[in-house]
């Protein structure tokens, strides 16, 4: 069956996108931490960095894929990484601990704070929807991350436009008075390399492309994608610049100084939990299909097929060990401790190579190919 172009172009950077937000991001609290210091102006332009390292390493990651049929993180990183790939796995593994169970809290306070449900709710909520989600496999993984991300993008332009509207003056000025903070490409660098890591598992719905050009569009537009609503966010926090800034590291959520400063928009006050609950199903799902499709493929290579009831059972068990077993033995603490480790241990095992010998492989292919043709 012929793939659509929104098969093509547009649902590899949805994916990511949906995997990348999750509550930090679109909570504001990460954009706080790493751009806000620098000013306006240079918040933007580190931005700008994470996106174009983005869509790079997303083009070559695409590429590399498409070109030697790799669709999921085990023959991925086997390839490109060789007898040492496993090293990656016990890295992917230990983040997706400490990102579900972060989801998994976060989701439960949410409902709590906004609607007064028990947090239990929350937690169970998102375990029930996450197993149901990958129990139906690719096709429907994609389709809830989609059209999920387009609910994304719509309340964060809704929201921004309502900022414009009310605070437009604020924003504009303290755009034109901030001065440039030093920095700020630094920190493009370093939250580019804290998000690509997932890259290698969200690899199912590269069986799409069809062509290099394919590969290079996609992986463009997934940069975009995945940064433009933190720059839509990021405006909005302008308008609120010195609250945000005299608040600190302890001082409230962005989300909130945001909410605060609008009036007559009081449906934000339940859309945005909402939307982020959506978010944090999203990430979960797409973390835990693609150990799903890990294990997928291993059964293929022994003529085996998965049996469905697995893929909930998968997502079950790692979600119980990530939100209750992680938290009570102090794992996810220990993690989160070592998590810049982690980060560049990924830009070592992953980013690194597919910018270099991954890209090299490709070109050699390439010649290959027209040398025989």
């Amino acid at each position: 069956m012929k793939s659509t172009w929104f098969q093509r172009f547009l649902l590899p950077g949805l994916v990511v996108q949906s995997s990348v937000i999750a509550g930090a991001y679109g909570s504001g609290k990460e954009l706080e931490q790493f751009f806000l210091s620098h000013g306006p102006i240079g918040g933007l332009l580190g931005m700008t960095v994470t996106m174009v390292i983005f869509g790079v390493v997303l083009m070559a990651a695409y590429e590399f894929s498409r070109r030697f049929r790799l669709f999921d993180y085990r023959t991925f990183m086997r390839a490109l990484l060789g007898p040492i790939w496993p090293a990656y796995e016990v890295l992917l593994i230990l983040l997706m601990i400490l990102v579900i169970s972060i989801v998994g809290a976060v989701a439960g306070d949410i409902l709590y704070d906004t609607f007064g449900l028990p947090k239990f709710v929350g937690v169970s909520g998102i375990m029930v929807l996450i197993a149901i989600i990958v129990f139906f496999g690719s096709n429907a993984v994609e389709k809830v991350l989609s059209v999920w991300s387009f609910v994304l993008f719509g309340t964060y332009i809704t929201f921004l436009g309502w900022h414009l509207v009310q605070n437009g003056d604020q924003i504009a000025q303290n755009f034109a008075v901030a001065k440039v903070g030093d920095g700020w490409w630094q920190s493009g660098i370093a939250y580019s390399g804290y998000n690509l890591s997932v890259v290698p598992a969200l690899l199912f719905c590269i069986r799409h492309l069809q062509k290099t050009g394919d590969a290079l569009i996609a992986g463009f537009l997934g940069g975009l994608f995945a940064i433009l609503p933190a720059m839509l966010f990021f405006v909005a926090m302008i308008g609120q610049y010195e609250v945000l800034q005299a608040g600190g590291e302890d001082g409230p959520l962005p989300i909130t100084v945001l909410m605060d400063a609008l009036e007559g928009a009081g449906f934000f006050f339940y859309l945005f939990p909402i939307v982020l609950f959506g978010t944090f199903v999203e990430t979960g799902a797409a973390y835990i299909h693609g150990i799903n499709e890990r294990i997928d493929h291993t059964f293929a290579e022994n003529g085996v097929r998965m049996p469905d009831w697995m893929r909930p059972t998968v997502a079950l068990t790692i979600l119980v060990i990530a939100v209750v077993v992680a938290d009570a033995i102090g794992l996810t603490g220990l993690v989160a401790q070592g998590y810049g480790t982690i980060t560049w241990g990924f830009l070592l095992l992953f980013v690194l190579p597919i910018l270099t010998w991954g890209v090299w492989r490709i070109i050699r292919a390439n010649q290959r190919e027209r040398a025989t043709s």
